[in-house]
């Protein structure tokens, strides 16, 4: 049981991202006069501000690498989300000081949440670390590296309440070509006691429409066949008809509010051929609008990520979610009623929050049970510095009742894993093709709908296709099979 204790698990590692991920920058050689190396850490927004950070230093005459020994300016874009991956940049800092002390001229530069965090403090604890900017700053990037270059420390983490970076067309760092990723909105306003996401993204603001869907046509121009939208939570997404776009919002038939039922359909009508996904959304605000227009659309994925976080509802009002027990079991009813058993749902749970019982803990293995997720983020809970959680309570289960509780939990995700992959066998899957298996070039691997692995014999099929495969066979984590013709 020892090896299933973890801070983090999640059961399909091509489902989803997390953080302990770390993606670094590839190679762009255009003979310009420096290079830039990002290693990304944490969510999908992160990997997908690199992808900003990438294309404002491109502009001011950067080339990427994927060496990190011939880099000119290392940036580390980190996550703040938990203890551990914190600990894993400072870490990697400490490697980075090695390749520092060869190369004095070494720019090192921290980005993301931690930056936010921590500000000038992080200059002052890690001596090696030249620059750090926040979320909002990455504009100012240039002028910090000229601080820098003039012999100075360079720091920027204001928080904006207007920057989107919906002008700025993202670099497509480690990109396969067929999937990419959207950002349609910055910030959250939730206010969850254990996240710090508030305190390094700041408030709510929202991307316009306008943008978003250019953005997915002129990635649908390009090859892509799926983007994901992104946003700390989706489902607040929100756009007033301004003067800037009030025409073009009329033409489709909108004179007031774009809401995010609103911009999904936008984005469904680039194509039937492009795929749309979104992340995440929250209980309490995702919206029946939101599930009839994902019935509406073929090219929507049947799959939602919603965080439950526990399944008791005194430890849901500590966490502040806004919802209760007997809500989010609703809320699970409408998305099997609308969008049938099949459609995919995944979850975040924290077990081990602050005076959780034994009792309570019982609850969410109950709700687990009941709404049979088809894969799940499970972690035991970290507190994190600056939180309200940390303010208003006390971190008092120990460490080892919190990794049992998990261990709980975990045994039973893997198990309703594979009893909801079983319910696949023997169905045809449509499933987009995103490279070969893992394993081996004689396999193609891509996802169905409900975002989960399906691995099938090569044959003539190449990435970026759709193809039909039947199910045969599965795992607790991946779906096996044979393309049907």
């Amino acid at each position: 049981m020892e090896n299933l204790v973890q801070d983090l698990t999640i059961l399909n590692e091509n489902n989803a991202e997390n953080c302990e991920t770390v993606k670094t920058t590839p190679d762009q050689n255009t003979g310009k006069g420096r290079k830039l190396y990002i290693e990304s850490y944490g969510c999908q927004m992160n990997f997908a501000d690199s992808e900003i950070v990438a294309s404002i230093l491109n502009k001011e005459g950067f080339d990427t690498t994927s060496d990190i020994a011939q880099a000119d300016v290392v940036f580390l874009n980190t996550c703040s989300i938990r203890e551990k991956a914190e600990q894993t940049v400072r870490n990697r800092l400490t490697h980075i000081n090695g390749l520092k002390k060869q190369k004095p001229e070494l720019l090192v530069g921290v980005l993301g949440c931690m930056a936010e965090r921590l500000k000038s403090k992080f200059l002052e604890e890690e001596k090696i670390v030249d620059l750090v900017a926040g979320p909002d700053a990455y504009r100012d990037l240039p002028q910090l590296i000229n601080q820098v270059d003039d012999g100075e420390k360079a720091i920027n983490t204001f928080l904006s309440r207007e920057e989107t970076y919906a002008d700025i067309t993202p670099v497509r760092l480690n990109s396969n070509g067929v999937i990419a990723f959207i950002s349609i909105m910055r910030g959250c306003d939730n206010m969850c006691t254990f996240c710090v996401v508030p305190f390094t993204r700041g408030r709510e603001r929202s991307r316009d429409p306008q943008s978003i869907v250019a953005e997915a046509q002129d990635l649908f121009n390009k090859g892509f066949r799926e983007v994901t939208l992104l946003g700390q939570n989706v489902d607040s997404y929100k756009w007033s008809a301004e003067e800037n776009n009030k025409a073009w919002l009329e033409k489709k038939g909108i004179t007031n509010t774009v809401t995010f039922a609103n911009l999904l359909e936008m984005v469904a009508q680039v194509s039937p051929e492009l795929r749309i996904r979104f992340s995440t959304s929250h209980p309490k605000d995702i919206t029946d609008d939101v599930l009839h227009t994902m019935a509406k659309y073929e090219n929507i994925c049947k799959y939602i990520h919603l965080p439950v976080q526990s399944g008791n509802s005194r430890i849901l009002d500590m966490m502040n979610r806004g919802y209760t027990r007997e809500w989010y079991l609703d809320k699970i009813k409408s998305i099997r009623h609308i969008l049938g058993e099949s459609c995919g749902i995944s979850s975040d749970m924290i077990t081990g929050f602050c005076s959780e019982t034994e009792e309570e803990h019982q609850e969410t293995l109950s709700l687990m049970d009941e709404v049979q997720y088809d894969f799940a983020y499970m972690f035991f809970y970290s507190e994190r510095p600056g939180t309200l959680a940390e303010k208003k309570f006390k971190d008092d289960i120990d460490e080892e009742t919190k990794k049992r509780r998990l261990n709980e939990i975990i045994q039973k995700q893997t198990a309703h894993s594979l009893q909801r992959n079983k319910l696949d066998v023997g169905k045809i899957h449509q499933v987009l093709v995103e490279g070969f298996s893992k394993r081996s070039e004689e396999y193609l691997q891509g996802r169905n709908t409900a975002n989960k692995v399906v691995v099938f014999p090569k044959e003539n099929f190449s990435k970026g296709q759709y193809v039909h495969v039947l199910v045969t066979d599965c795992t607790g984590a991946t779906l096996l099979g044979k393309a049907v013709h």
